[in-house]
């Protein structure tokens, strides 16, 4: 079982949404997910107008992935997320302060690195979500 320890030191601000500033990881495994989009498993696109139903296919995806390596939510160390509109920041923000809580349930959110990029691999996909976990 890997150490993980996420956290908020008290020499940094409060983070602005659901993650935290560190997470000081011992593993003997890491499992890096590539930035996943709103596919579903047969490569449509799901919710081409809705930014909320692409976050929960997104968040699906990487569970998937997650499960593929017999990992879950709970070793899963840092996030990278892009948007591709500024005005989604605060859409992305409310998914996760709904969705985080039954995801971590000790409220120990991952750290989470968010850029605002041009646009994703197709024109209709508004978010993608890198993740690496720690086993």
């Amino acid at each position: 079982m890997p150490e993980v320890a996420i956290f908020n030191p008290a020499s940094l601000s409060r983070p602005l949404g659901q993650y935290s500033q560190i997470a000081r990881v011992r593993a003997r495994e890491f499992v890096f997910i590539a930035g996943q989009v709103a596919v579903d498993i047969a490569g449509n696109i799901v919710g081409a107008d809705d930014f909320d139903a692409q976050c929960t296919q997104v968040f699906a995806n990487i569970k998937a992935g997650l499960d593929s390596v017999g990992a879950g939510w709970g070793d899963v160390v840092q996030f990278t997320s892009y948007l591709v509109d500024a005005q989604d920041v605060a859409k992305f923000m409310e998914y996760r302060a709904r969705s985080f809580p039954g995801m971590f349930p000790p409220g120990a959110y991952p750290p989470n690195t968010l850029l605002i990029v041009d646009r994703l691999v197709q024109e209709l996909l508004r978010l993608e979500v890198q993740t690496v976990a720690a086993l």
